[in-house]
């Protein structure tokens, strides 16, 4: 046996060496990619829970205020009545001056959050409106507004409290139903 038989083959050592290196390098890098995705995924999960968590909370303060300011709607109501009453004497007109001074304070903080009135005229809608009596009018087409009972409030697109009114109905339709 020669010497030559008895080493190995140069060529074929660095193509074993070479398939092993591809080899590796090829789980490296699927491994890398599946870290990747893995990360990606978990970025996007955390994206969506932040935005999920940031409509809840929003969401969440947005039923905390429509309570609170469903509230102060009742105050001020209280307040308009406590204006409405008849005053003679001097204490009385100073009474209602104060009354009215702090209306006057708690209707411009709703308006600075928002609130606004419900239209007190026109036609009726139900989405803003709520029909506590209904009265025959001969000289009003049916459905038109004709008294407003308890105001409405809005805010933004929503209704904090609809307006208690009364509707011009027709008269056959009454008699009609009467029967």
């Amino acid at each position: 046996m020669s010497k030559h038989d008895r080493t190995e083959d140069p060529q074929r050592e660095p193509d074993e060496r070479q398939g092993a290196f591809e080899d590796e390098h090829a789980k490296l890098s699927a491994e890398r990619d599946e870290y990747l995705a893995s990360w990606q995924r978990a970025q996007a999960d955390y994206q969506n829970l932040r935005r999920r968590i940031g409509s809840d909370t929003e969401a969440a303060v947005g039923r905390a205020k429509q309570t609170l300011l469903g509230e102060l709607l009742l105050v001020l109501d209280y307040l308009e009545m406590a204006l409405a009453a008849p005053c003679t004497s001097s204490e009385g007109k100073n009474l209602h001056a104060g009354v009215e001074m702090t209306r006057q304070q708690l209707w411009q903080v709703l308006e600075r959050e928002g609130v606004a009135l419900v239209p007190l005229e026109g036609r009726f809608d139900p989405a803003v409106h709520q029909a506590v009596e209904s009265s025959v009018d001969s000289d009003e087409p049916a459905g038109t507004l004709l008294a407003t009972l308890r105001r409405g409030y809005r805010m933004g697109g929503q209704i904090l409290r609809p307006a208690h009114v009364r509707v011009a109905v027709d008269g056959s339709a009454s008699a009609a139903e009467a029967n």
